[in-house]
């Protein structure tokens, strides 16, 4: 039996591993890392040029690092963060940079959709509201800002979806990244006619669009030159991230949530029938598992914030962790073990990208409230990992008005990593964690994805039993969940309370752009 390859395309870089599908192990993996540029406040955007080297780099470094023979791999994954904008023309060339999931800019366009067809109705037909993270209105903003490329654009691919264009030559998506986009029938699983039309966008940019672990076609001889892989391995069609990880977290059964801190922070739920928010404040796409959905909330600063951090104050940490062989976010996390449950009144609001759930807001900024000279950088810290649990707490209170069992919580991505961010998440939720021994997330639900489309499963949760175990359990502790709840209360008002001036600042700094 063959290895299966899984392959994440991510906001901080792209990752591959290999996994055996006799035992679920991941055998070897590599990742190689790229910027992201933010040309403007609440801007994001990276190179396509970026991914692809990057992909081509961690191929080949694990292959290496496996010491197997291309022909040993039997089938390739593909995921990676959703709703960002790559174009290409008639000579299939990248038009621009790609604009991805946490720009901000196209709140004009979001009002626009929302005008045009009608906030309920938009809603009935893609099972979402407009929101500046999704795609429709990225590309939108480039009709309206950048007509001469958009006149020249002849397919929009989604940023796995074009690592799959290079490895394969086939314009292809699939149902649940495709959910992201504002443009697909969630409900029928298919590309929305009514919304193209709407918006006036031509049906022949969009690929075709399969289920998760169908075929979608196969490594070129081009790529497999490039990458080290072998031509005619057959690739799947994956899935979004979220939905990718929590195949990767065996989230594929009702009553089973998962808990993802990654650049962005998802609450994930499956349905085995598509369940709406009327006030759209979580997001309902088809799930990697056929004829199935989920419900997610989305934290858009999560594991993000922890970086900004690092990136801005931490010099120290990433000069000496090479030195002494540990990561840097170890270091500032022990910083952080030394600051009480609540931060003496230190509260942390982690929109530095805006927010989505609950408040779908591109104006919102991050806040440090209730600084007094007594506190320390440990209690930043701690303050940044409580203040990404209590957004993420927000998506929990809403599953709950939902109706959506919550029989266990799975915790996973870097944050899963720390033993600290987990017990300050069990007790932010007042829930029990359990980790599980599959710890590479979406790129792991891409392999398993990969074997249910090359035939080793017959499904994905038959993948999913036969290669993921619990394998350790973070209980809340009492007292610390009562403090939390105090606090999140006071977290919870002060959203309310800055609003108008949310809204006065991004009115100046965007005067102030031009």
């Amino acid at each position: 039996m063959g290895y299966l390859m899984g392959i994440d395309v991510g906001t901080t870089g792209t990752r591959a591993i290999l996994v055996d599908p006799d035992t679920g192990d991941v055998i070897a993996g590599a990742t190689e890392e790229y910027p992201l540029y933010t040309p403007h406040p609440q801007w994001a955007e990276q190179d396509p040029a970026d991914w692809w080297r990057a992909t081509c780099d961690a191929i080949q470094g694990a292959i290496a690092q496996a010491g197997i023979k291309p022909d040993d791999i039997q089938g390739l994954g593909l995921t990676g963060q959703m709703h960002g904008i790559v174009l290409l023309d008639e000579n299939d060339q990248v038009l621009r940079s790609s604009i991805i999931w946490c720009d901000q800019r196209s709140q004009a366009q979001c009002d626009w959709i929302t005008e045009r067809v009608g906030a309920e109705h938009l809603i009935e037909l893609t099972s979402n509201p407009a929101l500046t993270g999704f795609s429709a209105p990225k590309l939108l903003w480039i009709r309206d800002h950048q007509p001469e490329l958009y006149a020249k654009a002849r397919t929009f691919l989604l940023p796995k979806d074009f690592i799959r264009f290079k490895l394969t030559g086939e314009r292809a998506s699939e149902v649940s990244d495709a959910s992201g986009t504002l443009l697909f029938d969630v409900t029928h699983r298919c590309w929305s006619q009514e919304m193209l039309e709407a918006l006036d966008i031509d049906p022949s940019l969009l690929p075709k669009v399969y289920e998760s672990p169908e075929v979608t076609g196969y490594i070129t001889e081009e790529a497999a030159r490039l990458t080290g892989l072998k031509a005619g391995i057959p690739v799947v069609g994956g899935g979004g991230d979220q939905a990718a990880g929590a195949v990767g977290n065996g989230v594929v059964r009702p009553g089973i949530v998962s808990c993802t801190v990654g650049s962005s922070g998802v609450v994930f739920a499956y349905m085995d029938q598509p369940r709406l928010d009327p006030k759209g404040r979580v997001h309902t796409f088809c799930h990697a598992v056929p004829g199935a959905w989920h419900v997610m909330g989305v934290t858009q600063g999560a594991g993000l914030s922890l970086r900004w951090f690092r990136d801005r104050f931490g010099g120290i940490e990433r000069a000496l962790a090479p030195e002494v062989g540990v990561d840097p976010y170890d270091i500032l996390v022990d910083e952080a073990r030394r600051a009480p449950a609540g931060c003496e009144g230190l509260i942390f609001l982690p929109y530095l990208m805006g927010e989505r759930t609950p408040h779908l807001d591109p104006n919102a900024r991050g806040v440090f409230f209730g600084l007094t000279a007594r506190h320390t950088r440990g209690d930043v810290i701690r303050s940044i990992l409580e203040g990404v649990a209590y957004s993420l707490r927000d998506s929990f209170e809403i599953f709950r008005e939902m109706s959506v069992p919550i029989e266990q919580v799975r915790a996973s991505g870097g944050g899963a990593r720390s033993d600290l961010w987990r017990q300050i998440q069990a007790d932010v939720y007042n829930t029990e964690l359990v980790t599980i021994n599959a710890t590479e997330g979406p790129a792991y639900g891409a392999a398993l994805l990969a074997g249910v489309g090359t035939g080793i499963w017959g499904t994905v949760p038959e993948a999913c039993d036969a290669t993921i175990r619990i394998t350790g359990r973070t209980t809340p502790d009492p007292e610390r969940a009562k403090v939390y709840d105090a606090y999140y209360a006071v977290y919870r008002k002060l959203y309310g309370m800055l609003k108008p001036a949310y809204d006065q600042v991004a009115q100046i700094v965007q005067a102030q752009a031009g």
